[in-house]
């Protein structure tokens, strides 16, 4: 696999690069889905579709900006504290374009700690087939939606919007990378099932040991208790955030923004919120990841 500072070089010239594409051609649609760009191609889209998965894989799935780079790195710490395996220094999304990508996953050892911010319709059958496990991310979607505003405008890899009230609509609508939070949350909580768990930004936040003991035993992966408390040292956003340049590079600054529940309400107008209420009612009320997300919790004006 490329070293640290490789992968922090390919960040580097792909911010370089991003300054020079037009802003109407950052982002392209593939079967009716926005995607960015810089980071994925219809090629890889195709390629993946006959990606070879092993048993022992193990799988994190999260709509973007839901807490997937914060549970990768505990999944990757947990894997390396059980098996002494280095994590991989690519972002391990599976539609993420690299140079010889997929000849890289098929050398790398086993177990590998896989990702994607794809909707369930568009992960490859073979982890299906082969029953892999997977852990299955989500955040209330009001932060989601304050954060990727976020990464929209702090990332020169996508079109910036002038304002909130720009983004709100189209995040609504579902016209933002990856497509809607919506219809990735009513798809997966479908397939909630023994292979799949289902864990929230919200559970990490409150409980980090917690989550970290779910996430090891899912996967069958033991950890001891002093184990579980060295994973969580280094695993609070706070540390990772100001750890993010080593682990990340230039993009660590993207990713790794404030972390924090509730901060939606530095966002939204009472009218969007209720818009937003409206839409859950409709798609999640009653349903398991509706329950989990705690959303008249964290999410009531």
């Amino acid at each position: 696999m490329a070293s640290k500072q490789q992968f922090a070089e390919e960040v580097r010239k792909a911010f370089e690069e991003a300054k020079n594409i037009p802003k109407d051609k950052l982002i392209f649609t593939y079967n009716g889905v926005l995607y960015p760009a810089a980071t994925c191609d219809s090629d890889t889209f195709k390629a993946i579709e006959s990606f070879e998965t092993r048993d022992d894989d193990l799988m994190l799935v999260a709509y973007p900006k839901c807490g997937s780079n914060w549970a990768m790195m505990l999944l990757h710490s947990i894997v390396h504290t059980v098996h002494n395996k280095e994590p991989p220094p690519i972002i391990p999304l599976i539609e993420f374009r690299a140079a010889n990508k997929l000849e890289r996953l098929k050398a790398e050892p086993s177990p590998r700690a896989l990702g994607t911010h794809l909707n369930y319709d568009y992960i490859p059958q073979s982890f299906f087939e082969k029953k892999v496990k997977m852990l299955v991310v989500f955040r209330n979607p009001k932060d989601t939606a304050a954060s990727l505003f976020h990464f929209y405008n702090n990332n020169p890899m996508l079109p910036t919007y002038n304002s909130w009230d720009d983004f709100f609509p189209d995040f609504m609508a579902g016209k933002v990378i990856f497509g809607s939070y919506f219809d990735h949350a009513v798809a997966w909580n479908k397939h909630l099932d023994d292979t799949n768990l289902l864990l929230t930004f919200e559970d990490m936040k409150e409980d980090l040991q917690g989550s970290i003991k779910k996430i090891s035993e899912f996967f069958g992966l033991s950890l001891t208790e002093a184990q579980v408390n060295e994973i969580s040292d280094k695993g609070t956003f706070k540390f990772m955030k100001e750890n993010s340049k080593q682990t990340h590079g230039e993009f660590g600054k993207v990713i790794f923004r404030k972390g924090e529940v509730r901060d939606w309400k530095n966002h939204f107008s009472e009218a969007q919120s209720q818009e937003m209420d409206a839409k859950f009612e409709a798609c999640l009320a009653g349903t398991k990841i509706g329950e989990m997300l705690k959303y008249n919790v964290h999410c009531k004006w």
